[in-house]
């Protein structure tokens, strides 16, 4: 298990409303886009990273991590897990405080070194399911 429970809750109450949804796109059938409407109605501030900088739920999309031109608390990854290391690394020099890998992506040394660098993780699981299992939402 990649992320007790005490760490996914503070990862959603305590970690900053502005989550860098990696992967997000307009394509309303892939689960980005709906676990980022999740988020939203959760309270939290989703910004869109995509190679087509797309705008999502109303929030200006950018290109890469590096692109958004202000402070992420949380980078939550939607990206095959053999690109999720990049992102990670990404995230750690963004100065996120957390980093969350979606159902279905696993890089545990991305774990391992993300970890090491201080940032809360959590990896292969989902907010929107994690959230009303925690009763939060």
């Amino acid at each position: 298990m990649y992320g007790d429970t005490e760490t996914i809750r503070r990862i959603l109450t305590e970690s900053g409303d502005t989550w860098a949804v990696v992967g997000l796109s307009t394509n309303r059938s892939r689960a980005a886009y709906g676990v980022a409407a999740v988020l939203r109605r959760f309270g939290k501030r989703v910004v869109p990273v995509h190679p087509k900088a797309e705008a999502v739920h109303g929030e200006q999309g950018y290109a890469t991590l590096a692109d958004v031109p202000f402070p992420v608390d949380v980078v939550d990854v939607f990206v095959h897990s053999e690109l999720a290391g990049d992102i990670a690394d990404q995230a750690v020099a963004k100065g996120a405080g957390a980093v969350w890998f979606q159902l279905g992506v696993v890089d545990e040394e991305a774990y391992a070194r993300t970890r090491a660098a201080g940032l809360d993780m959590v990896m292969d699981r989902c907010p929107a399911i994690e959230i009303p299992a925690l009763g939060l939402g």
